[in-house]
This record gives C-alpha cells, structure tokens and sequence, in this order.
C-alpha cells in the first residue's frame, strides 16, 4: 500500500492496531504506532487513539498505554472504560477507582468493569456495594453485570444478598427462568451460599439449560455431599443434548470423592474419553487423586501420579498432601510436599499443612525444620477467618484468637456454657488439631478460639431457633471444630451449615453430611 503510494487512512491503522494487539505484537504495534507520528495526522485522531491504548493494553503494557491516553487531546467513555477494563484485570482496583471517579458519564460498561473487577480479585464485599450504588443511581443492568455480582454473592456465601440480586434481576427482565446466563450464575450462587434446595429450584425452573447450567448444579450437589443427587443429575444429562465437558467431570468427580464412591469415579474417570471425547487433563487427575486419597488408598494415588501422562501440578501433589493428613501418613506426605515446595515455593497451606501432619505424629522436631523453613522464606500463616450474616443481612466476620467484637464477652460465656455441655456428653476435645508444642491447657484455649466457634457462638446470640446457622470459613474445619459442632447441633436441635475451602458440612442431630469423610 505504501510503496503504491496510498496514503493511510484512520481506518487503516485502527485495523493494524488490532491485529497487534490480536497478535500480542507489541514490537509491531510500536512501529505501527511510530508510523502514526511520522505521517502525521494521526496523533490526535480519538478513534486511532482509542485503538493505541487498546493494543498496548492488549500486549500487557499498561504504562504505554496510559501515556497515550495523558497524552490525548480529546477523550471519550472508551478511552476511560479500557484502561478501567485493564487496571481491574491487572488487579489494581485502586488505580481502576481513580479512573472511573474522573469519567465525566459514567455510563453502564464503566461500572460493570468495577463490579467484575472486584469479584474477579476477591474483593466480593466492594462488588455488592458498588452495585448497590449502580442501583441507586438508575444504571441499567444486563446479564454482564448480574453475573459479576452473583459471582460475588457466591464468594461471600450470603443469603440475603442473593435474595436481593434476584429481585434486581427479575425487575430487569433478565430473572433465571428466562437467561441461561443469569440462571446458571444463580445455580452456583445458591450452592455456594449453602442453599442446595433453592439452587435445584431456580435449575428446575429454567426454560433452557446449556452445559454450564447442568454443571454448576452438579457440583453444587457435590460440595453439600449429596452424590447420589449429582450422579442421577449427570446420568439425565448425558441422555440429552446436552454433552459433558471438563468442569462437568470436576463436579462428578468431585461427588465421587466426597461421597466415598471410589469404583463409580474409576468408571467415569476412564468413560471420559472413550465415551465423550473429554481427555483428562491435570484437574481431572487431582480429583482421581483426591477420590483415591480420601478413601484411604494413599499408595495407589501416588502410583497414579507417577504413571499419569501429564505433568502433575499444585492441585495433584496436593490433593495427596490432604489426604494424607485425613490417614496421618507423614511419610507420603512429604514426598508431596517436596514437590510442592519446589512448584509452588510461596503457598504457606502447603507448610502448615504438612506441620499439622508432623504434629499429629508428634514429630515436633520436623515441625520445627518445616517452621524454620517458612521463616527462611518469610512467610507467614493466613489467619483463619469465618463470617456469619446476621438477621439485618450484616456480615460479621471472626478471626482466630479475635477477642475484639463488641460482643465478645457473651461469645465467650456461650462457648464455656456449650463446653461445659459437650463434655457432660463425652465430648473431647481433639488436641492435636492444635499444632504447637504447648501445654494441653494451652492447646484447649487455642482450640476454642477457632473462628467458626467463634461464629457460632455469635450465631447462637444473633438468630432465631427456628432458622439454621450458617457459618462460611476461609481454611479447612479441624478435626476438633468438626467434632465440636457435631455436638452442638445434637445438644440444640437446630441445623449448622458450615463452608470451609473445600465443602459444605451440615450439621444436624449430632451428625454431618459428610459422614466424617471430607
């Protein structure tokens, strides 16, 4: 074109500069942009502009990108809009803020981009609030954004929350039964905030259900524990049009593993291809190993790690590493931990995991190396954490060791009276859930200032005896937490739901829905 001696027009490099960014050429971009300035004309052109930022941002260089845009005479709601888009997936919701406060129009993608942005970097609190002010200031919503905030509702397992999303969404026209969309984000939503039940209704009721629909619903049965539910669910799936793809395994897998249904997930693990043409990739083989592991067959899965066909990851090594604190077998515990150290160096689950493994074991001194080794690295121990949404829909959250609520000395009163009770029934605290090398009276105040118990406690003193507890947790639930909410929900007849990282247990009469086996 140039050597013909056509000249450029703006449609011509806006074209170039897509398929840069497209290419993730930001050598070629450069030069394309260099041309820009040479010919000139173009500098000042909004849409070639636009079209700068958008390749820079594309080939993941930010900075060039917000110099063109400072550079800029005249701006639009795109040239805002992108570098919003692009702080929110760099992570960086504070310069994202600062953008969005200075577009003059704030128009319906700018806060979308906010919403998403803060789900997507686990800030589920700010995304509801930001909503709430979209709300309120007469944006209009579409199904972008009501998955952006379901998602967040899922993050922070909060009922009253996901009641007031679907009431948006059914005044917008965009309500579950008619967007597969918006339906399958609420399937999920209401799993994750331990509403299995209204989840199945909202499944049932849709008019069109895709692949992410059936999915989201099966595992939304897996993690409460209730295998049998996913499996009839996936049979029914597969007799439809409907085909199965990886997340759909997961969730079956998944089931299997926590239903203790070991020969079931060795059919479907080995159907997957055969049948549905999915190929196992690493996930899938951490859920075999999970499945294998959980059920007490720690030397099988580390046999199928070894003869897997694809390089095992963090999720592989460890999904062993859990199980084998589930079986106490420190010896393959640290062959999987060695392997984690090496792929994930800075992941401190990993260290406290395999501390709590030699604790149990009473391998103080390889608690010890393991501790020396975090400190060698700096790292330190995620505290854990457990909220619980109040009657007024307020989240109060708890951390371990938290003596600052305003009402800590009735949580505490609450905790030494169902201590006091538990123990009348035999209970006894599981000391080892402590891994310190403290006195036993220490280790029993370290234990009954978990969080959850904390959480409960609060719970107790906030809801009514009619409704259940509903307590979400950021770690795994001990051994003794476990124990201890066994008894409770026997000793007050009412129903705990707990959400630790892995599943939901509930609570009931003195027994859990996961049968001890999680």
């Amino acid at each position: 074109m140039r050597k013909e001696g056509v000249d450029p027009l703006s449609f011509t490099f806006t074209a170039l500069l897509k398929a840069c960014g497209a290419a993730f050429d930001l050598n070629l971009g450069c030069q394309v942009h260099a041309q820009t300035m040479l010919i000139g004309g173009f500098c000042s052109d909004l849409y070639v502009e636009n079209t700068l930022i958008g390749m820079y941002v594309s080939c993941c260089d930010l900075g060039s990108g917000r110099k063109v845009f400072d550079e800029m005479l005249h701006r639009d709601v795109i040239s805002w809009t992108t570098l919003i888009v692009a702080y929110t997936k760099a992570g960086d919701m504070v310069s994202a803020g600062v953008f969005f406060y200075g577009l003059p129009v704030k128009d319906m993608v700018a806060w979308t981009a906010m919403v998403t942005g803060f789900t997507q970097n686990a800030k589920p609190r700010e995304a509801l609030q930001f909503f709430k002010r979209m709300q309120d200031a007469g944006v209009e919503t579409d199904e972008v954004t009501l998955a952006g905030v379901i998602s967040a509702c899922a993050q922070l397992g909060a009922a009253k929350y996901a009641k007031w999303v679907r009431d948006v969404a059914e005044k917008s026209g965009l309500g579950p039964a008619d967007n597969v969309v918006v339906g399958s984000a609420m399937v999920d939503m209401y799993s994750k905030c331990g509403n299995v039940e209204d989840a199945y209704l909202i499944f049932k009721g849709m008019k069109e259900r895709n692949v992410y629909t059936y999915s989201s619903m099966i595992l939304g049965f897996a993690i409460h524990g209730l295998a049998q539910a996913a499996m009839q669910l996936f049979s029914e799936m597969v007799n439809t049009e409907t085909k199965p793809n990886k997340v759909t395994f997961i969730g079956v897998l998944a089931a299997c593993s926590h239903g203790g249904m070991v020969d079931q997930g060795k059919r479907v693990f080995s159907s997957m291809e055969k049948h549905y043409g999915v190929v196992p990739d690493g996930d899938h083989y951490a859920c075999m190993i999970d499945l294998l592991g959980r059920a007490g067959h720690l030397n099988e899965a580390l046999k199928l790690i070894e003869t897997m066909p694809v390089q095992p990851h963090g999720g592989v090594w460890g999904a062993l590493l859990g199980a084998c604190r589930i079986h106490r077998n420190p010896d393959i515990a640290q062959i999987a931990a060695s392997h984690l150290f090496e792929l994930e160096p800075h992941a401190i689950g990993n260290y406290m995991v395999l501390c709590n493994i030699f604790a149990s074991a009473g391998r103080w001194d390889d608690v010890s190396d393991v501790r020396k080794l975090m400190r060698g690295k700096g790292l330190k121990k995620n505290p854990g954490c457990s909220w619980f949404e109040s009657m007024k829909g307020e989240i109060h959250e708890f951390f371990a060791g938290d003596t600052k609520h305003p009402r800590y000395s009735e949580i505490n009163g609450v905790l030494e009276d169902l201590l006091e009770r538990l123990k009348g029934l035999g209970y006894r605290q599981i000391l080892s859930s402590a891994a310190y090398d403290v006195s036993e009276d220490v280790k029993k105040s370290i234990l009954m200032a978990h969080s959850e118990k904390l959480a409960l406690a609060f719970g107790l003193l906030d809801s009514s005896a009619n409704h259940p507890i509903r307590i979400m947790k950021n770690l795994r639930i001990c051994e003794d937490c476990h124990s201890f909410m066994c008894g409770v929900s026997h000793i007050i007849r009412r129903e705990i739901i707990v959400r630790d990282n892995v599943r939901f247990h509930h609570f009931n009469g003195g027994t859990c829905s996961c049968g001890n086996f999680w």
